[in-house]
């Protein structure tokens, strides 16, 4: 059975307290920490954000709280999303695989991509990251659980990859790990010292 990303699955896993996973705080918490991350290795306010695989834009409310001029840019493959948000919070309709290929009138300060990637088939995930060379200015902030996290919450479909398999990806895209599940664009690796780098 395929999965459906439609209203039923947001109310459980996003509304339902029996469901959900992490609350108000800790996003805006998580938020606030890929922000003043991104703005430290940038040397500058953040000016713009792609939030991929986005769901309903979860992030855009804290990220306009820290930042009240940011342009946020949010993609989602759930039409149900984009049919209800994608006007009023800025979703566009596509998979992590297009990134490949969508280009944008700019490059991003920041990418975000949160609890996405262990569901993504191989093959679409590193074509996805081929394109983040041309989209990534600052920093991508990839939260991904691996075969040795105790992930929580949704399961159906989860794909249990090791962590070096997904660091291999990363390295291979261009990507230089930082921590706390970020990575530092090619253009700032020269302003990066060897032991901020894991």
């Amino acid at each position: 059975m395929t999965k459906q990303y439609d209203h039923a699955y947001f109310e459980k896993w996003y509304r339902d307290a029996r469901h959900r996973v992490g609350s108000r705080a800790e996003l805006a918490r998580k938020v606030a920490m890929v922000v003043h991350l991104a703005e430290y290795y940038l040397a500058r306010p953040l000016r713009n954000v792609l939030d991929v695989g986005c769901g309903e834009g979860l992030w855009r409310a804290p990220l306009l709280k820290l930042r009240p001029g940011i342009e946020y840019r949010g993609l989602d493959s759930s039409a149900y999303a984009v049919a209800r948000y994608g006007r009023r919070r800025d979703i566009g309709l596509a998979t992590f695989g297009q990134l490949g290929d969508l280009r944008f009138d700019t490059r991003f300060d920041l990418i975000v991509c949160s609890d996405v990637l262990h569901y993504v088939p191989a093959r679409e995930l590193q074509r996805g990251l081929s394109g983040f060379g041309d989209l990534l200015e600052g920093l991508a902030f990839l939260e991904v659980f691996t075969s040795r996290d105790n992930a929580s919450g949704d399961t159906h479909g989860f794909i249990a990859r090791a962590p070096a398999w997904y660091r291999a990806r990363f390295v291979d895209a261009g990507l230089l790990p930082c921590g706390s599940h970020s990575y530092l664009s090619p253009r700032l690796l020269r302003s990066v010292a060897a032991l901020e780098c894991l």
